[in-house]
């Protein structure tokens, strides 16, 4: 970072006259840009595209009032005036009476394309700024409580906040600040805190208006994490409009966000749709009027012959290098696929629209590749990259490893990809590889000079404002028309009479000595004591927060964490002080009525200089904001300049990787290479509007891969997820249900039968197994369980909140680090587990209860993720936590279908769960259809089979050496067992002492014995002489070694874990679990429990239907 200054120390006043005299006349010249236009022709040899798609940004369109919204939210549209805004009761919200939120519509048509665009726009904008209103308005009620105080938990504030710098960065103008966390009360983790995240939006407020007339919008523009752990914290901002733009060092502000909302998200898509008004938009005829039939791309339309080489053998390619598509297709049996995949592939190259759902585990990814590769074989010279995009960063890299092994010519755009071969094709490495070609007339260069004339320009305004520098100069305040010419010159005798000082040497010292004592240095008030101060509860994952960050700011960009460019450092430097309070009315008839300043009294001279002061910085205020809009558009003009050659480079790619937000983000960049071809992986996890947004002019191939029984999109405003408005609903999801062709894999290679069967209740018979995982070579059975390779460990732990308000189950944690712990002795590798939760709070105490552990060590590797986070992965064996069990019957995040089915389809070839099953069965439908599976129940009738049971409130684990089943019941219990059951080992240690461990499944060679070794004692023996049998005393060494280390290691219990054998079956846990089912609904399943001689919280539960005893849960 370089600290930029407008002239020399030593020449600061000498010359400051003239130079505000030549800024306020001349601070606009030299720019060589206009102030509103690019210009609309690039030279021949650049992409004339990108110009003519910011052109079209500005040409009149007759549509509704939201096609004139700005970029950024006005002020109004937060701060609520008189009765403009009002309470809506479902979510407690502000919105705006006066317009009517138009909802989405799941089925039938739209009436025109303003009516399907507003709609998308309207949602989606409200979706993003209601919060930010909210949390504003709850601030304005309540302007001077600590963020605790607030019955919105979401609520940031910081008060107060003061400006510290200006960057003159490559991205824009910024203004550095410091903030206090005094209404926070907590230390920071910033590096795992989504409070000031990068792109999200902030409203300001002066502290003494806390919002009742003032309200200013920002941007954060970066958020270094060495400025935020530095006391006070800074983040640099962009301030939403220029006119907008602050100075005041000195000044006091609140600054609020909502930590619940992300404005970088939905930012560039708003744009994008009001763009689209603009243009011609393809596939209108599904997407707006909902017709069903799907026709070809015109492009296979017009020549439908394709090679397919790829898809087949060596010995059959010959056979398909030129094959009519739209009339024939290779047998299922020649295809690597099976006959879902091979209908689908066929469906993604021949239709315009191609909608494929593929289900957990059934290959979408690797049919999504194979068609890729198809399409790479069948491009010509001069055709459009192919686009890939996704909803998230890690999506879209693993599709484009799997590319990179057949197509090496592609390019990663946008985002913060961890892969180092992906990195290497990001967009940022490739330009740098690439020779750089002067351009006569490039754009990119006029802007950077008249960015550069710009930044200098504004260093002459700033002069008087500048850190560390001496108090405001006579003839500034003349050349403002503060003083008058006799008032400067009474200034100068004073000096000279007084000091001797000539006009030369009195540079900057005539106010000083006129104001005397009354003149102090100025000071920001320091901050409070944060002694005591407790840190706030971890919000996301490292990970999480990159992703929402890595959009908002990449390499692309030029800035990845701090902003680069010049900085101005800000103060007051002095004030004036003492005096009676004046006006700005009294002063100015001051000044006017007397023409000698030392005829002024000297309390008096304060007031007069803090009013200087103002009037300077009103003035310099009013110039920066003048630079700020000129530098905006200078900015602009240079990203356009920059695409103009990095479309040269893109074009030259055959396939281009970015998120839904990067199509949205660089939509005129993509746009100019005029692609035909979209792929949207997680389609069925992406807002309508952003894949909407992909619908380029250009664009003849859209293919859509997801599975809307899967996670859904996420809303900020929760109320929009419903009736009527639907905003969660994926435009993958709405095809669907509109009837428009699709096609559904239906072989899963994941899981094992036991697992599969979990997801009868969401994809009934539609989901069949591939004979790869019924082979136990693939899919061998979980270590130590004994062929339980799924189980539900159902329990009435209570539940809490920590201080996000996000649940979590101590007891239950405690439950699964344990069986964890069991796991890892038995030898399963630390990386094949995943422990997964609906809740990051409990995603927190998984974490906490495995670093507590003793054997903590041995955990590396383990996964521990939320749900959300989690479609898409898998692994080995996944342990579900499921948290929720309290008095109420609440389920929150659990009675989702689409997270279920996800939680459930994660696990290779072990999978339990860990829940309250009685208060799930009773509340949802999916939940209870999974609880009666596990139980065994296949019939009407209820009969079960012992094999087949796999629920119950203990634990069942297998002891290998003893081949003895043992049960556990609460997270002590495995204090008792190292893996195994209960008993001793008795085995020997290599040392030839007796192991003193329970028993155990891994090697003697991993225990560590503490007793002295028996060779020293024989060596000790044979010193002393003895005449005793080797043989003999050798046996009494080890026999009292024995009975030593069963004495030390008995613990303090004799406690004994069931064993389940008919003659040592415990009474104390013997249980019966009664079903009442009403089997007129398959919604009104209710499972209640109780343990018949353990006593149960609730004992018999008795419903409308039949009480069915199931058999002892110990059999």
């Amino acid at each position: 970072m370089r600290i930029a200054h407008a002239v020399k120390d030593g020449e600061f006043n000498a010359h400051l006259t003239e130079r505000f005299g030549r800024t306020s006349l001349s601070v606009h010249e030299g720019s060589s840009i206009p102030h509103d236009d690019i210009p609309t022709s690039a030279p021949s040899r650049l992409n004339n595209d990108i110009r003519k798609y910011f052109e079209l940004a500005k040409k009149p369109v007759t549509a509704g009032a939201w096609i004139e919204k700005p970029e950024f939210p006005s002020p109004s549209e937060i701060l609520p005036c008189g009765d403009r805004y009002a309470f809506v009761s479902n979510d407690e919200a502000l919105v705006d009476v006066g317009e009517r939120i138009r909802p989405h519509k799941p089925e039938g048509a739209y009436e025109n394309n303003d009516d399907y665009l507003g709609t998308k726009y309207e949602l989606l904008r409200e979706d993003t700024i209601r919060p930010l209103r909210k949390a504003v308005a709850e601030v304005r009620k309540s302007p001077f409580k600590d963020e605790a105080e607030y019955d919105n938990h979401s609520i940031g504030i910081y008060d107060p906040v003061y400006i510290t710098s200006l960057v003159f960065s490559p991205r824009g103008l910024a203004t550095r600040v410091a903030f206090s966390l005094s209404r926070v009360k907590k230390h920071i983790r910033w590096s795992q805190s989504k409070r000031l995240i990068t792109g999200s939006l902030v409203a300001l407020s002066p502290t003494d208006d806390a919002f009742r007339t003032t309200c200013i919008l920002a941007t954060v523009a970066a958020r270094p994490l060495s400025a935020l752990e530095q006391n006070p914290p800074e983040i640099d901002l962009f301030f939403a409009r220029p006119e907008d733009q602050q100075i005041d060092p000195m000044k006091k502000w609140m600054m609020v966000e909502c930590r619940e909302s992300f404005f970088e998200a939905s930012r560039h898509t708003l744009l994008a749709l009001q763009h689209l008004m603009r243009e011609p938009f393809p596939l209108s005829e599904h997407l707006v009027e909902a017709k069903q039939g799907v026709g070809p791309p015109a492009y296979i339309q017009h020549n439908p012959y394709m090679n397919l080489s790829s898809l087949v053998s060596m010995e059959e390619s010959g056979n398909f290098e030129n094959v009519n598509v739209l009339e024939e297709w290779p047998a299922p049996s020649l295809l690597s696929l099976d006959r879902s995949q091979s209908k689908a592939l066929q469906s993604m190259l021949t239709r315009k629209l191609a909608v494929v759902q593929g289900p957990p585990g059934t290959g979408k990814t690797h049919v999504s590749v194979v068609m890729l590769k198809v399409q790479r074989d069948n491009l010509r010279k001069n055709d459009p990259p192919i686009i890939i995009t996704a909803q998230t960063n890690h999506a879209v890299d693993q599709i484009l490893r799997h590319t990179k092994e057949f197509e090496p010519n592609f390019v990663r755009l946008g985002g913060r990809s961890k892969d180092p071969e992906i990195k290497k094709r990001t967009l940022f490495e490739v330009r740098s590889t690439v020779p750089q070609q002067k351009q006569p007339g490039s754009l990119k260069v006029q802007a950077i000079i008249a960015m550069r004339k710009l930044t200098n320009n504004c260093s002459l305004l700033l002069a008087p404002l500048e850190a560390n520098k001496p108090p405001l100069d006579h003839r500034v305040l003349l050349r403002l028309g503060l003083i008058t010419e006799d008032q400067a010159k009474s200034l100068e005798i004073e000096s000279q009479n007084s000091m001797g000082m000539t006009q030369e040497d009195n540079t900057g010292v005539l106010i000083e000595q006129w104001l005397g004592r009354y003149l102090v240095r100025c000071h920001r008030p320091s901050q409070p004591d944060d002694y005591g101060w407790g840190f706030e509860e971890e919000d996301f994952e490292v990970e999480q927060l990159e992703e929402l960050e890595a959009e908002a700011v990449t390499r692309d960009d030029d800035d990845i964490e701090a902003l680069r460019g010049d900085v101005f450092l800000l103060s007051d430097n002095y004030v004036g002080k003492g005096g009676s309070p004046r006006t700005s009315t009294a002063i100015r008839e001051l000044l006017r009525t007397t023409s000698d300043l030392a005829e002024i009294p000297a309390c008096d001279r304060g007031a007069i200089y803090n009013y200087f002061k103002h009037e300077v910085k009103t003035f310099v205020l009013d110039e920066v904001r003048k630079v700020a809009k000129e530098y905006e558009q200078a900015v602009l003009q240079r990203k356009v300049g920059m695409w103009e050659e990095d479309v040269r480079i893109l074009g030259q790619q055959r396939i281009i990787g970015c998120t839904t937000t990067g199509l949205s983000k660089y939509r005129a960049l993509i746009s100019a290479l005029r692609p035909r071809t979209i792929l949207v992986e997680e389609a069925a996890e992406t807002m309508e509007a952003p894949v909407t947004a992909a619908c380029f002019p250009s664009l003849e191939h859209l293919i859509l891969v997801g599975d809307h029984q899967q996670l859904r999109p996420h809303t900020q405003v929760h109320a929009f997820e419903d009736e009527p408005y639907y905003l969660n609903l994926s435009l993958f999801e709405r095809l669907v249900q509109n009837n428009v062709d699709f096609s559904t894999l239906t072989r899963q290679r994941r899981m094992i039968p036991e697992i599969r069967r979990l997801l009868a209740p969401i994809y009934r018979s539609t989901l069949k197994d591939h004979e790869s995982v019924k082979d136990v070579a693939n899919r061998p059975p979980v270590e130590g369980m004994g062929g339980t390779n799924s189980y539900f460990f159902t329990h009435e732990w209570p539940e809490a909140c920590d201080g996000n308000m996000s649940c979590y189950n101590e007891h239950e944690g405690g439950m699964v680090v344990g069986f964890v712990d069991y796991l890892v002795l038995n030898g399963v590798q630390p990386s094949k587990i995943t422990l997964l939760t609906f809740y990051n709070g409990q995603r927190k105490c998984l974490i906490r209860e495995l670093h507590g552990h003793k054997n903590h060590a041995a955990f590396a590797g383990i996964k521990v993720v939320t749900v959300d986070g989690y479609q898409g992965e898998e692994n080995d064996i996944v342990i579900l936590s499921l948290v929720r069990s309290n008095r109420y019957g609440a389920i929150g995040f659990l009675d989702s279908e689409n997270r279920a089915c996800v939680a459930l389809s994660r696990a290779k070839r072990g999978f339990y769960v860990f829940g309250n099953a009685e208060q799930l069965a009773r509340e949802t439908r999916v939940w209870a259809a999974v609880v009666e599976i596990m139980y065994g129940i296949k019939t009407k009738t209820m009969v079960t089979n012992d094999q087949t049971r796999r629920v119950g409130y203990c634990l069942p684990l297998m002891c290998d050496p003893h081949h003895r089943k043992v049960w556990i019941q609460e997270p002590d219990d495995w204090s008792y067992i190292h893996g195994g059951c209960d008993l001793y080992c008795g085995g020997v240690l290599p040392c030839q002492h007796k192991c003193p461990y329970r028993c155990h499944p891994f090697s003697h060679e991993m225990v560590n014995c503490m007793m002295p070794s028996t060779t020293e004692k024989w060596q000790a023996y044979v010193r002393g002489g003895a005449a005793e049998d080797d043989a003999q005393y050798l046996q009494k060494v080890l026999d009292e070694n024995a009975k030593y280390g069963e004495d030390i290691r008995a613990g303090p219990s004799s406690k004994k874990l069931v064993e389940v054998s008919p003659e040592k079956k415990s009474a104390s846990k013997n249980a019966n679990l009664l079903i009442d089912l009403d089997f007129s609904s398959p919604h009104q399943t209710r499972v209640s429990s109780s343990l018949a001689n353990c006593a149960s919280p609730k004992g018999t539960v008795k419903g409308k239907g039949k009480l069915v005893p199931i058999p002892n849960l110990l059999d």
